[in-house]
């Protein structure tokens, strides 16, 4: 009797222990960099100080309003498994994600400061070592936008250079010019991550460079009621970094995915809405991709040689999804070798199951779905009307060329590239109102 008492109470003790939650913060631009961030009336202005401050399992709760860093910075660096929650009104009496807006949205100010950083940085969370999560970080209730950051060509459509379809449009084109565009993603990782990550109620809006993209440990990453529009390279791109790809699986589902774009204007590669990644399982369900620019989902990694024992482990898995107007809704490697299999959703039943190994329910919208009229009907017309215009000049008998043709060198020419639309920034109110605009599928909102 005495041994029963004895393990029942150590079994309450360590029930007790694994439920216990951490301390709460309180970060509001109304707050103070001063304050101890434990009361709404004493919340800490910084977002960036009260990251630092939290420990494992604590959950910092942030008020409505556009956060920047640590003296304006342009970015947050998570270093603990820790819960950021948006989504607050002004007295933390409230919380809707989509009334009361909790913001990062970096400017042209913030380019000399956030160089190498995603507008989130899950930093030091890495253990090579570890053979299980190590903790959860939650990213919930918080809108990433790029957009005014980001260069791009003028809003005039007079000048067909300026890849800007109407006046409806905030920007014209995106650049892709290395020199003059830079890289970031909206979340990213320094190395991998060691534990789960759920990303929730967000939206993640004209990167430049991936919208998530970070490495997984091990663990399971959640990404679901999302908004994933017009990032460039990729909506999402998870890696497996455990070596026998057996420790990380990614949920990614009610999500909606719009108009991912290419590496670059000429649209010969990237631009996919998730991309597959080797080494960790997935399951894509109850999404809604659309009008992406080179693929809804790639699937273009696959491991060989003496990896295919643990590539032949991967499930992959993509039913109950929605797609409309993608350049193609699955992309694989040719059987062949040296390009690409391009899939659309009623075909998808074809794809080997060692691929996909459950494929049920995915299918089209229907043109006259009244969730398409929920999108910017002016960067939907102009991304369903795309033209490239290819033009060379050569002269053979220039200066130039006649001087090298002297010489013995070959003689060169040059060749015009311009497109109708690339990248544009997408208009933040018009993403925040895919929230919801379809039930079931996409999107949902949650508080």
């Amino acid at each position: 009797m005495k041994k029963t008492i004895l393990s029942l109470a150590l079994a309450l003790a360590t029930a007790g222990m694994c439920l216990a939650q951490g301390n709460v913060l309180y970060v509001s631009t109304n707050g103070s960099a001063r304050a101890d961030g434990l009361s709404p009336d004493k919340a800490l202005k910084d977002l960036q100080k009260a990251c630092d401050k939290a420990q494992d399992g604590d959950v910092i709760r942030i008020a409505e309003g556009n956060y920047l860093g640590a003296q304006d910075a342009g970015y947050i660096e998570v270093k603990h498994w820790i819960t950021l929650e948006g989504g607050w009104n002004s007295d933390f009496s409230q919380r809707d994600p989509h009334k009361y807006i909790t913001k990062i949205e970096p400017t042209e100010a913030q380019r000399p400061t956030n160089g190498s950083k995603g507008l989130i940085t899950l930093s030091g969370l890495d253990d090579v070592m570890a053979q299980s999560t190590k903790g959860t970080v939650t990213i919930d209730g918080i809108m990433f936008n790029y957009g005014f950051e980001n260069a791009y060509k003028p809003n005039n459509p007079d000048d067909e250079r300026n890849g800007c379809p109407s006046k409806a449009f905030e920007t014209g084109r995106m650049l892709d010019d290395q020199s003059q565009q830079l890289s970031h993603q909206i979340v990213k990782s320094d190395q991998a991550v060691a534990g789960n990550v759920i990303i929730r109620n967000c939206l993640i809006a004209n990167s430049p460079y991936f919208g998530i993209q970070f490495n997984s440990r091990c663990g399971e990453i959640e990404i679901c009621n999302c908004v994933i529009i017009s990032n460039r390279y990729g909506g999402v791109r998870i890696d497996g970094w455990d070596k026998n790809g057996e420790k990380s699986h990614v949920s990614f589902h009610h999500n909606t995915v719009a108009f991912s774009w290419c590496r670059d204007k000429e649209m010969g590669d990237m631009g996919y809405g998730y991309e597959f990644m080797t080494k960790i399982n997935g399951d894509l369900h109850h999404n809604i991709f659309l009008c992406n620019n080179y693929a809804a989902i790639a699937r273009t990694h696959v491991l060989g040689g003496p990896d295919k024992v643990i590539e032949a482990k991967r499930k992959t898995n993509v039913y109950d999804n929605l797609f409309f107007m993608n350049a193609t809704d699955l992309l694989l490697p040719a059987p062949g070798g040296g390009g690409w299999t391009r899939v659309m959703s009623k075909g998808f039943e074809d794809v080997d199951e060692a691929i996909l190994p459950k494929v049920d329910g995915n299918k089209e919208i229907d043109a006259k779905d009244p969730f398409l009229n929920i999108l910017d009907q002016d960067y939907l017309k102009g991304f369903l009307n795309i033209k490239t215009i290819r033009s060379a000049q050569f002269d053979a008998n220039s200066a130039n060329n006649q001087f090298r043709q002297a010489l013995g060198m070959n003689m060169q020419g040059s060749e015009t590239i311009r497109v109708s639309m690339y990248g544009n920034r997408y208009n933040f109110e018009k993403a925040m109102k895919l929230f919801g605009a379809k039930d079931g599928f996409g999107a949902q909102k949650s508080k």
